[in-house]
């Protein structure tokens, strides 16, 4: 439905003001583009929902539900926001997905200025713009485009070198620096699931239950929270299945009681070396995570914007759900909008009363990042 702003004497019988999409408009919600559109009298053109000129009086502006219906003012469309194509959220978006492919069809990993070249765009404007759209840096995704290639190859029976040329790896030397890094492991160690990789645990009592606590040489690489020590044992060796797995050792017993004691105290903070094996756009979140100090909490909405990646909040919620190491890294302290607590690996419960102890024992002291 259209609405016009009509006038007897000082009454206002429809007020485009006064509308719901109004609203929308002010906010340059770029969710409503495609749901209606509006014109404005004074400079004779119509817009999309999101159109980044300066707001109009609402007296001048005329909503439409249909781009037909814009059309038919006899206005010309908007240049800043081309309400007849696509969106520039939408330009930007194909933008990227050719740069991705780019990126994925480049034996060698591209500069950042021959993709910004490739898409007609400035090499600074490119990198936001590519940072919004996915969460990450070019670089940063050609390295986890990469790192997947590496992975993938291995699993399928590869050898090691036919894995670092695959990948783009032009020298072995250079994918050796970085390989720990990225598959958490060596190669060879990858290649075969992981076999005979050394990962000591020891399960230990919290305020929350059992705690199972499982490093590997690199660093910590799971807390695990729960009510029944042997179910946390099968849970380790599900995430480790062809690891070597050894428990009973006293000295690691001794550090597992430092980790319990920052559950117990998270304002200590937790002074270990971390083994965390994630992807790319995984860590980043994971990062953003640890600089979230004790006693506060952010929406999933928030720290989607916290890693330039304000589209991909059902993403940044399943990197939180993918992590094995509870409380080192806090998604406990992400809630929903609403401000609801929900959405935790080791129970609703556990998560509250991790947030009720933070809450009660607030401090200023900075978050660990790892």
């Amino acid at each position: 439905m259209d609405v016009n702003l009509k006038k007897t004497g000082k009454t206002t019988l429809l007020s485009v003001a006064a509308d719901p999409r109004w609203a929308r408009i002010l906010a340059r919600d770029r969710t409503a583009d495609g749901d209606f559109w509006y014109s404005v009298a004074t400079t004779g053109v119509y817009c999309r929902p999101s159109c980044p000129s300066r707001a109009a009086n609402p007296e001048n502006v005329q909503l439409h539900a249909s781009l037909e219906s814009a059309k038919a003012t006899g206005f010309r469309p908007c240049r800043r926001c081309n309400p007849d194509g696509l969106s520039i959220e939408a330009e930007n978006a194909a933008l990227v997905v050719k740069a991705c492919r780019l990126i994925e069809g480049n034996e060698e990993e591209p500069s950042l200025d021959a993709l910004a070249d490739a898409v007609s765009l400035s090499p600074s404007y490119f990198h936001r713009m590519f940072k919004a759209a996915t969460g990450l840096t070019p670089k940063d995704y050609a390295t986890g485009y990469r790192a997947n290639k590496v992975r993938e190859s291995l699993v399928a029976g590869n050898s090691v070198t036919e894995a670092i040329y695959d990948a783009g790896f032009n020298s072995s030397g250079r994918f050796y620096e970085k390989s720990t890094g990225m598959l958490g492991m060596t190669p060879s160690q990858y290649r075969a699931g992981g076999a005979n990789e050394e990962i000591r645990f020891a399960v230990g009592q919290t305020f929350l239950g059992a705690i199972l606590v499982a490093s590997s040489t690199k660093g910590v690489a799971a807390i695990l929270l729960g009510d029944d020590a042997q179910a946390l044992l099968r849970n380790l060796q599900d995430r480790f299945p062809r690891a070597c797995l050894i428990g009973a050792d006293k000295e690691y017993e001794a550090m597992v009681a430092r980790v319990v004691g920052f559950v117990e105290a998270p304002e200590l903070g937790l002074d270990l070396p971390l083994d965390v094996r994630g992807t790319a756009f995984q860590q980043r979140v994971w990062q953003a995570l640890q600089e979230i100090p004790v006693g506060a909490t952010v929406t999933y909405a928030e720290l989607a914007q916290r890693i330039g990646a304000s589209k991909s909040v059902r993403a940044v919620a399943s990197a939180c759900a993918a992590n094995k190491l509870a409380v080192a890294i806090p998604c406990h302290r992400v809630i929903r909008t609403d401000g609801s607590v929900s959405g935790y690996a080791w129970g609703v419960e556990r998560k509250r009363a991790l947030l009720d102890r933070e809450a009660s024992q607030k401090t200023d002291i900075p978050a660990r990042n790892f």
